[in-house]
């Protein structure tokens, strides 16, 4: 099934994902916690192991429909192990070990590293009289962690999975984004960086979509992609001049 390119042009409103959109992962503090149980790392290849192991928690959210269990983290550790290359014989004790740090007390660190230009994208989306609303799947922290990065005065709105009730891809979530801030699905583009919660979840709410794909990890899918926000919102500049 082909879908419309997206209209540039026309577009009011900017609903953005938030992990691997707006924020990373404390990269630093992984590499640390595993470098105490031998595993030494340099985070370059920590940051590439992570985004190739998107495509394969997008595949769990469309047999589970759920991002934030504890099912998925653990499969996102991991994959993200697996593509570190770390013993297979290793994996599954290591996953077990890290769980409960990056999911227990202080867990709102684990994302909370905003990413390189991200201020800057947002304040030239801004700029071009785009409405900026988020639309993540959280555990009811999103904003507080947003307000605390300084990000949260870009935006004109939050919604959080936790809050709201509903989880991407259920289109419900962004239907209630459309609905309370009164966007029209039309003029909105959704970018996020899961296929299956941002691009398929997006779709069924009748929004255009993107994803993010820094490493070119998502070449199989049919969507528009960027590598960050920042080559999204140049893109989005250029052609509304």
């Amino acid at each position: 099934m082909a879908y419309p390119s997206i209209p540039y042009p026309e577009l009011e409103t900017i609903f953005l994902d938030v992990g691997n959109t707006l924020v990373s992962m404390d990269y630093a503090w992984i590499r640390e916690e595993l470098e105490t149980r031998g595993v030494t790392v340099e985070l370059e290849t920590l940051r590439r192991a992570e985004a190739a192991a998107r495509p394969v928690i997008s595949r769990a959210i469309a047999r589970r429909r759920s991002t934030e269990g504890r099912h998925t983290f653990s499969l996102y550790l991991k994959t993200i192990l697996t593509k570190l290359t770390v013993p297979s014989s290793r994996i599954s004790a290591l996953s077990d070990e890290l769980l409960p740090v990056f999911r227990g007390p202080g867990r709102e660190r684990l994302w909370s590293c905003v990413l390189p230009g991200i201020p800057e994208a947002l304040a030239t989306l801004k700029s071009l009289g785009l409405r900026l609303v988020v639309v993540s799947n959280s555990d009811g922290t999103v904003e507080r962690m947003l307000a605390a990065q300084g990000l949260r005065p870009y935006l004109d709105a939050v919604f959080d999975s936790h809050v709201v009730g509903f989880e991407k891809p259920d289109p419900r979530l962004f239907v209630h984004a459309l609905e309370q801030t009164g966007a029209r699905p039309e003029t909105t583009l959704h970018i996020g960086d899961l296929y299956t919660a941002d691009v398929e979840g997006g779709r069924a709410a009748g929004i255009h979509t993107a994803l993010v794909d820094p490493y070119d990890d998502w070449a199989d899918v049919e969507c528009t992609r960027f590598p960050d926000l920042g080559a999204a919102a140049r893109t989005i500049a250029a052609a509304r001049k």
